[in-house]
C-alpha cells in the first residue's frame, strides 16, 4: 500500500504539468487578451510595460516563467514570493490568483462538502432501501429521484427554490454568502445530481450484493434482517459509491459555477467564469490547477478509503 501511495505521489505532478501546459495551450489561444479589456482603461504605455513585466508578450517565457512560480523554483532563486506562485492577476487589480484562491475556495469547500454530506446522508438509504424493497413503491420512488436528480438541469431547481423560498414565503436569503441561511439551500440544490448517482449507485450495488453467497449464509445463521442489509451488504456495496465521491468531492469543493452565479455567491467557480470572460489567462490557469490538484488529491484519498471499507482489498501498483 505505502509503494502505491508513494507511485503515486510521484505520478501526480507530471499530471498536473499535462494539465498545465494544455491549459497554458488553449489560454493563450483565446481571442483578445485582459490588457484590451475596455473597462480597465490601461493606457497603452501602462499595458506595454506590464506586459513586458509579465512576459505577457512572449508566451514561451511565460510558460517557463508561470511553471518556476508554480514549482517554487521562482522562490529559490529570488528569495522573494510564495513558494507556489499562481501569478498575477490581469483583470482584478491589485489582486494576485493567490489572494483570490485563498479568498474564493474556502467558500466553495463548505458550499461543495456541505453538498456531498447531503448527497450521502440521503442518496445512500433511498438506494438501500429501494433494492431491499425491490419492485415496492419505495423502490419507484427511489428510481424517480435518481431520474429527476440526474436529468433535471441545475438552475432549475435553483431557480424555483429561489422564487418559492426566498420571494414568496420569505423563509431565507435570495442569495449572498456569510450566515448559514444561505449554505444550505444552495448546498441542497448542488446535492441534488451527486444525491441521484449515489442513490443509483448504491441500489445497484446492493441488489448484486444482496445476491451473494454470504449475504445467503448470514441469513442462513439468523442473521437480523437489518444486519444483513446494513451490516453486511451495504459495506460491500458501498465501493461504488466510494469510487465515485473522489471526483464528485473535488467537482463540488471547487463549486458549482451555475449554483455560484444563480445564488451570488464568491466561490471558485465565480472567479473562474468572470476570467474567461475577462480573458484573464493567468487565473483561468489558476482555477484549473486548483481543481486539477483537488481531483488528484481526492482519487487518492480514496483508493486509501479502500482499504479502510473493505481491508481484503490490496492496493497494487499499476503495470
Amino acid at each position: 500500500m505505502r509503494r502505491h501511495i508513494l507511485v503515486r505521489l510521484i505520478i501526480a505532478p507530471v499530471v498536473l504539468w499535462a494539465i498545465y501546459t494544455i491549459t497554458f495551450a488553449m489560454a493563450i489561444s483565446i481571442p483578445g487578451s485582459a490588457f484590451e479589456n475596455p473597462d480597465r482603461n490601461l493606457d497603452p504605455d501602462v499595458a506595454r510595460a506590464v506586459k513586458a513585466r509579465y512576459h505577457a508578450d512572449d508566451n514561451w517565457r511565460l510558460y517557463w516563467e508561470y511553471l518556476a512560480g508554480l514549482t517554487g523554483w521562482k522562490r529559490l532563486r529570488t528569495g522573494e514570493g510564495p513558494w507556489i506562485d499562481l501569478g498575477p492577476s490581469w483583470s482584478y487589480r491589485d489582486w494576485t490568483c493567490n489572494q483570490i484562491v485563498a479568498d474564493a475556495l474556502p467558500v466553495s469547500a463548505v458550499l461543495g462538502l456541505t453538498a456531498v454530506l447531503l448527497a450521502v446522508l440521503l442518496g445512500v438509504p433511498l438506494g438501500v432501501l429501494g433494492a431491499a424493497r425491490r419492485c415496492s413503491l419505495f423502490d419507484y420512488l427511489s428510481l424517480a429521484v435518481a431520474l429527476i436528480g440526474i436529468s433535471l438541469p441545475s438552475f432549475v431547481p435553483a431557480t424555483l427554490l429561489l422564487l418559492v423560498l426566498a420571494v414568496r414565503l420569505q423563509v431565507t436569503e435570495v442569495g449572498g454568502w456569510g450566515t448559514s441561511g444561505q449554505v444550505w439551500l444552495p448546498a441542497a440544490v448542488l446535492s441534488l445530481p451527486l444525491m441521484a448517482y449515489i442513490t443509483r449507485l448504491t441500489r445497484l450495488g446492493m441488489l448484486d450484493v444482496l445476491q451473494s453467497d454470504y449475504i445467503r449464509t448470514a441469513r442462513a445463521k439468523g442473521a437480523s434482517p437489518r444486519r444483513v442489509i446494513w451490516g453486511h451488504a451495504l459495506k460491500n456495496a458501498f465501493l461504488p459509491v466510494l469510487s465515485f465521491l473522489g471526483p464528485a468531492s473535488a467537482f463540488a469543493v471547487t463549486g458549482s459555477f451555475v449554483m455560484e452565479k444563480v445564488f451570488a455567491i464568491p466561490g471558485l467557480g465565480t472567479h473562474f467564469v468572470n476570467a474567461v470572460l475577462a480573458r484573464d489567462q493567468m487565473l483561468i490557469m489558476a482555477c484549473v490547477l486548483v481543481y486539477s490538484a483537488i481531483l488528484v488529491l481526492m482519487n487518492l484519498l480514496v483508493d486509501v478509503l479502500y482499504t479502510v471499507v473493505d481491508p481484503r482489498i490490496v492496493l497494487e501498483d499499476a503495470t
